[in-house]
């Protein structure tokens, strides 16, 4: 709800924005020069919005007045900026082009907009709390607990965490701290007497979750400890996903041609480049592990030195490895050296969106160490994924359980949506680590 508040205070500015603009150039003529701009800089909002959206600026675990919102706040408007700018000399079809015009409503927008979601952000973070109780002390029931500590913008506020079997503590705290959120861990669910006091609260008008739901509802991640193999059979049932599946096959094909040819324009430049700064092939191949742990063959542009592995045998990559090539580093960041795996995605090995396919030997591995690993399997691998978004280079096993983490909560809420809004926030990665 709060989001789509920001999001309708964000379009009245923008408009605000446009007409006080106008007001400061024309004076009495704002009325006639309101109709004359107002298409063009409708076109231009809803980029605006876009590009809001794709840095972050509508996700509530930003909702807060540090210094990650402000940077983020302001890329957006200078990258909105000149995106527009570039509308306006490149599409001369409105017949403005405006330059002072432009500039007075950024900077209007800009002032306006600070000041909206500087307060915004405060009565977000020091607002009405819901108090919170979570029944069940577990190391994820602690970590939610920690998780609320540090993002007050989020809306709950802990009050304690109850042992499963501290009934009169739990009554206690119900009967004195207006409690109306509970949050209940697995083993709760096995006290009846537990489960009697939950119902006499019911006409406080308590809400309460499951510890698993309440974790993904706040972190975008499913905890491992909370899940067992019915929870893959409830979010796995085909019938739920048959038209999703269909679509996204249908969409992969499609765009996959389409990314697939065009950015082969680049590919010459790309091989040209990795020849001159790099002894080797251009190209790099690998086994990785697809739909269901059947293997295929991976195509990239090589970033590494040749023979990398010839004396270690696999290795986990990291974002500081020294067997990458300076220009590799640049390919990985802006990740140009997977252009080649869109047709992996046209032949059907790969998706667009989806897990990341593994290595077969990090694949025994982990499937050993990380409960429910192989089950990331089900579903097609990807180009890029939540989890790839949510979490820099996996280069242990405890960095793949908290990838699989944020694989798990995809494989439950895949949707075409979901997966628009990884490819924007994907690229938004890839434009600003090519930056850096």
């Amino acid at each position: 709800m709060r989001r789509i508040i920001l999001l309708f205070l964000d379009i009245g500015l923008l408009y605000a924005s446009l007409w006080a603009m106008l007001a400061i150039r024309y004076n009495a003529d704002a009325a006639y020069q309101y109709d004359l701009h107002l298409v063009p800089f409708t076109i231009i909002f809803a980029i605006w919005l876009l590009v809001f959206y794709i840095v972050n600026l509508y996700d509530r675990h930003t909702f807060r007045n540090t210094s990650y919102f402000f940077s983020n706040l302001f890329r957006a408007i200078i990258a909105a900026g000149l995106i527009s700018a570039s509308f306006f000399y490149l599409i001369p079809f409105f017949g403005i082009t405006p330059k002072t015009n432009l500039f007075i409503f950024i900077a209007v927008f800009s002032v306006l907009d600070t000041a909206v979601r500087v307060l915004f952000n405060r009565a977000t973070e020091k607002g009405v709390k819901k108090t919170t109780i979570i029944v069940g002390d577990t190391p994820v029931a602690r970590e939610t607990a920690e998780f609320i500590r540090k993002n007050p913008q989020l809306g709950y506020e802990l009050a304690a965490i109850v042992k499963s079997d501290g009934i009169q503590e739990l009554k206690k705290a119900i009967r004195e701290k207006n409690i109306n959120t509970v949050v209940i861990s697995p083993e709760g669910y096995k006290m009846p007497e537990l489960i009697n006091t939950f119902y006499q609260a019911l006409s406080r008008r308590i809400t309460f979750y499951d510890l698993s739901s309440f974790y993904e509802r706040l972190t975008g991640r499913i905890p491992l400890d909370t899940i067992d193999q019915v929870w893959f059979l409830q979010n796995l049932t085909e019938d739920n996903k048959r038209g999703y599946e269909v679509a996204k096959r249908a969409g992969d094909i499609f765009f996959g041609i389409i990314f697939g040819t065009i950015s082969a324009i680049l590919y010459p430049f790309i091989a040209l480049a990795i020849v001159l700064t790099s002894p080797g092939p251009i190209f790099y191949t690998q086994v990785r592990q697809g739909h269901l742990s059947n293997p295929f063959k991976i195509i990239k542009f090589r970033t590494m030195v040749p023979n990398a592995e010839a004396s270690t045998g696999p290795v986990w990559a990291a974002s500081d490895d020294g067997r990458v090539t300076p220009l590799g580093r640049f390919l990985r960041r802006t990740r140009l050296d997977e252009l080649p795996q869109f047709w992996n995605v046209v032949r059907g090995h790969i998706s667009l969106v989806g897990p990341r396919a593994e290595r077969p030997e990090f694949h025994e591995l982990l499937k050993k160490e990380v409960p429910f690993y192989e089950e990331r399997y089900l579903i097609k691998p990807g180009i890029t994924g939540w989890a790839q978004i949510n979490y820099p280079y996996g280069a242990s096993v405890a960095d793949a359980t908290e990838k699989l983490k944020y694989d798990l909560y995809y494989i439950k809420n895949r949707s075409l949506a979901l997966d628009i809004g990884i490819i924007l926030k994907t690229i938004r990665t890839a434009l600003s680590q090519a930056g850096n």
